[in-house]
């Protein structure tokens, strides 16, 4: 495993306006404190300044506490604040393009939903890593086709970068995912839709093998 891989592993959040609005920078950091290894800031809906603003807050805040950035969709706001990073979805930018773009140093994930062959081919355009799910009833994305836990082993059989599960992810079904070999676990409302952020997070993280932050 190089050097890359070992650093994707463990809790990977995710923002959500809905559930963090202004308190977002609050939450991110308390979800850092609580031991997250990646944070991924998505926000669709923000105009570009303030997509611009809160990218930038939270890339000097996981800067700070030497966490993995990663920016959604957007390859040019990532750009603009030396984000670790990129999340892209099936529809959005092509890879090849978001490579050109980025150059071979920052990190590019894919969503495949649930089609290893999806995934093979992320792998052969140079993706860091994949992301199957939704594995159970996702507030975030409702629509987004369902998977069974199994591709995550499964895949395992077809490509060697880390794999992420996500969608409805819970405190009771993560050890079910996590014993189908998911590297990282993405989390949104269990942790931002939780009272106590902080104490949310680190539930999910004791359920990953200790000194894996890198």
């Amino acid at each position: 495993m190089n050097k890359l891989n070992k650093r994707l592993q463990g809790l990977y959040a995710i923002t959500d306006v809905n559930l963090m609005g202004e308190q977002l920078l609050e939450m991110s950091k308390q979800a850092i404190l609580g031991g997250i290894h990646i944070l991924q800031y998505r926000n669709k809906t923000a105009t570009l300044q303030q997509q611009e603003n809160e990218a930038l807050a939270l890339a000097h805040l996981c800067k700070k506490h030497h966490v993995l950035f990663l920016i959604n969709d957007n390859i040019d706001l990532a750009l603009k604040v030396n984000a670790d990073g990129v999340h892209l979805g099936q529809t959005d930018t092509q890879l090849l393009r978001a490579r050109e773009k980025l150059g071979q140093e920052k990190i590019i994930g894919i969503t495949c939903h649930n089609k290893i062959e999806l995934a093979i081919t992320a792998q052969e355009q140079g993706a860091d890593y994949v992301a199957f799910g939704r594995f159970y009833t996702s507030h975030t994305k409702p629509t987004a086709p369902p998977a069974d836990i199994s591709i995550l082993s499964n895949a395992k059989q077809s490509i060697n970068i880390p794999i992420v599960a996500v969608g409805g992810i819970t405190i009771k079904t993560a050890p079910d995912l996590l014993e189908q070999d998911a590297d990282m676990l993405a989390v949104i409302n269990a942790i931002f839709g939780e009272k106590d952020v902080m104490a949310a997070t680190q539930q999910f993280v004791d359920f990953f093998p200790s000194g894996i932050h890198l």
